[in-house]
């Protein structure tokens, strides 16, 4: 956070300053000679700058859409579904959390028991093929998370990053018959695909997964653990975790996706991180 206050403070010092600037040249007297003018204030602005700035005022997550509209609402999403990569097997994942220092990946615990950070990677739709570490997995629930050290890209490429949209209250204002999408990145197609579902319930005791799912009439293939499922305006409500021939789509809630990454964050605060 303090990296993020000291954003904004720039960005603001740099707003007055050209500011200032302006509004000292509009004051000045018309009869001013040009050789009695003062040399013209050159303010740069790296892509540095512009990256950390994006990063503190929130303009990397996900934006949402006023009405309800998947399709509209998956182009706003698209870019923060990733591919876990790990040899010929891979998986789905979702970019959590992007700080200064590194990109948080998360996805299904399953899809983590095939990772290794010397040989596994996360493909970014924007074409960006990168090296990751495992940060740590849930001991409570089938989710894990991966840290993406943003020494990788360039800050433009940062720029082009984004990270789902998360509220709560959205989640428990959830009501059977809306609305959902399933993003696919997995499957074969450079322009990656999704498919567009129904609510059935926003928490029911699936016996398979012994755990509150997420359940849903919607298609999901093989290689969409870890996935997102979101709403028709762009929020995200579940990770994708399982799918059935019948159309059937399971995925772990968003508050157990919070307290999950709480838990790792703990773990990995108190140096026990990694599997659990």
């Amino acid at each position: 956070m303090g990296c993020g206050r000291k954003a904004v403070r720039r960005f603001r010092a740099l707003l007055l300053t050209v500011l200032a600037a302006a509004l000292a040249f509009r004051a000045a007297p018309l009869c001013v000679r040009a050789q009695d003018m003062p040399p013209h204030l050159i303010q740069t602005v790296t892509d540095k700058d512009i990256y950390e700035g994006m990063l503190a005022l929130g303009y990397l997550i996900t934006p949402v859409t006023e009405r309800s509209d998947c399709a509209v609402a998956y182009e706003n999403v698209k870019n923060c579904i990733v591919r876990v990569q790990m040899g010929d097997a891979h998986g789905s994942g979702i970019v959590w959390e992007i700080s200064e220092d590194g990109i948080v990946i998360a996805t299904n615990r399953h899809v983590l028991d095939y990772w290794q950070d010397q040989t596994g990677f996360v493909h970014f739709p924007q074409g960006y093929d990168v090296d990751a570490a495992l940060l740590g997995v849930s001991g409570q629930y089938d989710v894990g998370f991966l840290k993406v050290d943003a020494g990788q890209f360039e800050y433009r490429e940062l720029q082009t990053l984004c990270y789902a949209r998360t509220d709560e209250d959205v989640f428990r204002r959830l009501v059977r018959g809306e609305l959902v999408f399933l993003p696919d990145i997995g499957s074969p197609g450079e322009d990656g695909r999704w498919y567009e579902g129904t609510l059935e319930e926003p928490r029911m005791f699936i016996e398979d997964f012994n755990a509150d799912m997420v359940y849903c009439h919607a298609k999901a293939v093989r290689g969409m653990s870890g996935s997102g499922i979101f709403d028709a305006r762009g929020y995200l409500i579940a990770m994708t975790t399982g799918g059935t021939e019948q159309n059937e789509a399971a995925g772990i809630p968003l508050p157990d996706l919070m307290a999950a990454y709480a838990e790792v964050e703990e773990e990995t605060e108190r140096g026990t991180g990694g599997r659990n």
